[in-house]
């Protein structure tokens, strides 16, 4: 099941590339970004979290959070977020939880292929802990000025 506009953000509880733990009443009272990416050190997700990340400091004074996912190992989200000094966690779901209470894991093309995988998509969070927006077709080089 795909989350909708508007739904309260289920409960989750997650940990960072760093081994600390984020649960989502932790960000209750505060605006939270959590873009989902398909996987670490790859053109696509590089470009994302890289316009995030360059963007940060606006966000951050427009009092956003944010959260990168993604199924990548520990091992793999720490060398991605020590290579590009990322200001912000990437979760660690390897068992795909997060991903899929979220309902972004589903079929996708590549190259004529079918496969099942993240669907890249970032949820808006309001200080209620409701979702505000679902960018779906995300413009990974221009992300910022998409969620702003």
């Amino acid at each position: 099941m795909k989350l909708k506009k508007d739904l309260d953000v289920p409960y989750f509880s997650v940990i960072d590339h760093n081994g600390e733990t984020h649960k989502s009443t932790d960000y209750l009272g505060k605006k939270l970004i959590i873009f989902f990416y398909p996987k670490a050190n790859t053109p696509g997700c590089t470009a994302q979290a890289c316009n995030l990340s360059e963007n940060f400091s606006v966000l951050k004074s427009k009092g956003f959070n944010i959260l990168g996912v993604s199924a990548d190992s520990t091992i793999k989200q720490k060398k991605f977020a020590e290579k590009f000094n990322f200001p912000f966690p990437l979760i660690v779901d390897e068992k795909k939880e997060l991903i899929k209470l979220f309902g972004v894991w589903g079929p996708k093309k590549f190259m004529g292929k079918e496969y099942e995988g993240i669907l890249r998509t970032t949820f808006i969070i309001n200080e209620k802990g409701k979702i505000d927006r679902i960018i779906e077709k995300v413009k990974t080089k221009d992300h910022t000025n998409q969620i702003i």
